[in-house]
């Protein structure tokens, strides 16, 4: 299998990623030192990505940590940890050479082995994307302290789809190894080869990196310190970005009926910028574990019974699109707009009610349900509090709960004790990492966040996921990821609402935030505040 086979599915095209020329400014001299405040929300319950995918959890811990390369704007790799990469011409080993003299915040090196461990012990066994992206890999071999290589079952494209500082988030193993890594002591006071160091954490109020002055990336990072506050109200997040008291704000921070007069103010900027590898997407989950969701004609009255329109803009005044699929249209090499649709239609939802023998009853409801919205902020309650209106107008009595994010994250993914949840989730820009979780009941994994939590499982889907892990081809990978969502569509054990557009707010003196399709789960090694 050629090199250029295996990136196939890496083109910027397939994402509606800018070319470089287009993003091209004039170039200024960057100003060393400063402190950078900015807004993390709601407050991430741990401070590594590789234990707790949520974006909280990653707009913090990749100032700490790396990953073996980032992303460039065509998504072609940009070295990181890892200096080069080499694809051997059968496509069933991926070698590595790492960077040497690389540091651990504690002063250990860094070496092939911290790889290792973070690939067998933590990607494939405890984050919610990892067994899967991960999955054909049978050996991970470390012939020397600066050379990893990865033996393959079959070839796999999608692993070069995940190697930042994110996705593949690499840990230190002197620390880690021999433990429970989901209760570890570092979980909260983090050691990392970054470009920042972990300071202090006061839970409810900031967390504080500093600069790591050993850092190996020679001059960066420009900025001394970062302060991330944690603000729980919109409005207070609004004003501390419009009076200057904070200076930058990733994932739609502000009411979004603030945007265009922040955006109208001289100090401020709106960037949309460095989501795009992301593609995110809004979704209700079933619990098919529920006696009135395990019939699917209930979750396709629910569907009937949802105007995606008025979501996206209403709701979310326009930053974001209906969806059709649970695989984003920006994805358009994957994307599949042929599934079965059901559009907002109150009578066809009340007649599968009726044929599912859920007739209303003397107050007019057919049965309750409790709806656990993400607790991430006010769109998400609004967009709660439209699905509780639309379901009753069908009969069905919705009870919204709110919580904090910890107890969120327990009661839907470890309980399983919800009815039905929204979250949202990144696609990626392969649906082998961001999508399948959600319908591969290898992907039920009891406790790790954002994985199959509805307790779906189908041969069929298996089969068809299973078959595009193996797929060479790249044409026969997006044919089977097409048949996934028309599967997915068909049995609806989740609902897609919106395609989300997620925007920053940022002061105009600080400079380079946006630097890659990655940004938003990229470090800030590159910002720097003007004089």
């Amino acid at each position: 299998m050629s090199r250029r086979l295996l990136l196939a599915g890496l083109g910027a095209a397939t994402l509606g990623i800018p070319s470089r020329m287009a993003l091209a400014q004039p170039a200024a001299t960057p100003r060393r030192g400063g402190t950078l405040t900015a807004i993390v929300q709601p407050e991430p319950p741990i401070l590594v990505s590789a234990l707790n995918a949520g974006a909280p959890t990653g707009v913090v811990s990749t100032n700490i940590f790396d990953g073996l390369f980032t992303y460039d704007w065509d998504m072609s790799l940009k070295p990181c940890l890892a200096q080069s990469w080499t694809l051997a011409a059968d496509g069933l080993s991926l070698t590595f050479r790492l960077r040497p003299g690389v540091k651990w915040h504690d002063g250990q090196d860094f070496t092939a082995e911290d790889v290792k461990f973070s690939l067998e012990e933590i990607w494939r066994k405890i984050h919610p994307r990892g067994r899967a992206t991960f999955a054909a890999v049978e050996a991970v071999e470390t012939p020397d302290p600066l050379t990893v290589t990865l033996r393959l079952r079959q070839p796999s494209p999608v692993i070069l789809s995940a190697l930042n500082a994110y996705e593949a988030q690499i840990l230190p193993r002197h620390i880690y190894a021999g433990g429970d890594a989901l209760a570890n002591p570092a979980n909260l006071k983090p050691v990392g080869t970054g470009p920042f160091r972990f300071r202090e954490w006061v839970r409810g109020e900031h967390i504080i990196l500093e600069r790591n002055p050993d850092y190996w990336d020679e001059g960066k990072p420009y900025l001394d310190r970062i302060v991330f506050r944690i603000v729980p109200d919109a409005a207070a997040r609004a004003a501390l970005l419009e009076t200057g008291q904070a200076q930058y704000a990733p994932y739609s921070p502000v009411p979004l009926s603030d945007v265009a007069r922040l955006r109208a103010l001289p100090g401020l900027a709106v960037e949309t910028r460095g989501y795009e590898w992301i593609s995110p997407w809004l979704f209700l989950e079933f619990n098919l574990r529920k006696p009135e969701l395990k019939d699917r004609r209930v979750r396709q009255a629910i569907a009937h019974a949802i105007n995606r329109d008025i979501i996206a803009k209403t709701v979310w005044h326009g930053f974001g699109k209906p969806a059709v699929s649970t695989v984003p249209s920006s994805l358009t090499r994957f994307h599949n707009p042929d599934v079965p649709k059901y559009p907002f239609d109150v009578k066809k939802a009340e007649a599968l009610l009726d044929e599912a023998g859920f007739r209303r009853g003397a107050d007019g409801m057919r049965f309750a349900l409790s709806h656990d919205y993400l607790p991430y902020g006010d769109d998400y309650r609004r967009t709660g509090e439209y699905v509780r209106q639309a379901l009753r107008r069908v009969g069905i009595d919705l009870t919204l709960r709110s919580q904090d994010t910890p107890s969120y994250l327990r009661r839907v993914f470890t309980d399983y004790e919800f009815d039905i949840s929204s979250s949202w989730a990144s696609s990626f820009s392969d649906p082998q990492i961001g999508v399948q979780r959600l319908f591969w009941s290898k992907a039920i994994n009891k406790g790790t966040p954002w994985t199959n939590a509805s307790g779906y499982s189908n041969p069929e889907m298996d089969q068809v996921i299973e078959a595009a892990q193996r797929a060479v081809d790249p044409a026969e990978r997006a044919r089977l990821f097409r048949e996934m969502q028309a599967l997915a569509a068909t049995d609806l054990p989740n609902l897609p609402l919106i395609e989300l557009h997620f925007f920053t707010v940022h002061a105009k003196t600080l400079r380079d935030v946006a630097t890659g399709p990655d940004a938003a789960y990229s470090s800030l090694k590159h910002a720097w505040l003007e004089g």
